[in-house]
């Protein structure tokens, strides 16, 4: 499938690797993806979140993807629903994080723990190759041989979990992407 990704998708999944090992993860998640479109300039994902005015926002999408590692990967919904049962996501990050250290609930969403001791490569995660996946399903839909970067961000949008939710936050939607991608006007 990566024959057919763009130099600029392959330079995402690149710079997605080195987030990954930045954050000291197991493998690399839809997170990771989304921290490395956000680094690119010069792309036609970075042209369409630039013309939906991220580039005055990226600081908090970082900081909200650091805010929901420390929750170890839950959406506000997943928080919500364990709110239902009696469960205050807060209150237990905030007692593991007293009895573990600032950031111990941090390790991979898609289920290894954290840090990488066991001198193993990288690899994707659930999350990642979701992402990948849909990447590939958007492009056919728009029968588009290549896989661009433009196509990871719009499957970052449509796919559940945190990277989609934080940039529904910003105002970053599938159809708001595709109408600056084509070139309409009121894209934002």
């Amino acid at each position: 499938m990566f024959e057919r990704f763009t130099k600029d998708a392959r330079a995402v999944v690149k710079g997605s690797f080195t987030h990954a090992e930045g954050d000291g993860a197991r493998s690399v998640g839809a997170e990771h993806l989304l921290l490395a479109l956000l680094d690119r300039e010069g792309s036609r994902a970075s042209f369409a979140l630039s013309a939906l005015g991220l580039a005055e926002r990226r600081e908090p999408v970082r900081r909200a993807l650091a805010e929901a590692r420390r929750r170890a990967g839950l959406t506000r919904a997943d928080a919500d629903a364990l709110a239902g049962l009696g469960i205050d996501v807060s209150e237990v990050v905030a007692r593991v994080e007293e009895a573990h250290g600032v950031g111990a609930m941090s390790g991979d969403w898609d289920g290894g723990g954290r840090g990488r001791g066991d001198g193993r490569r990288l690899s994707f995660g659930r999350g990642a190759k979701d992402v990948l996946e849909k990447a590939l399903r958007v492009a056919l839909g728009r029968r588009e041989r290549h896989i661009g970067d433009e196509h990871l961000l719009l499957a970052l949008t449509v796919l559940p979990g945190v990277a989609g939710e934080v940039l529904a936050d910003v105002g970053v939607s599938y159809e708001a992407v595709t109408r600056v991608l084509n070139g309409e006007a009121g894209a934002g």
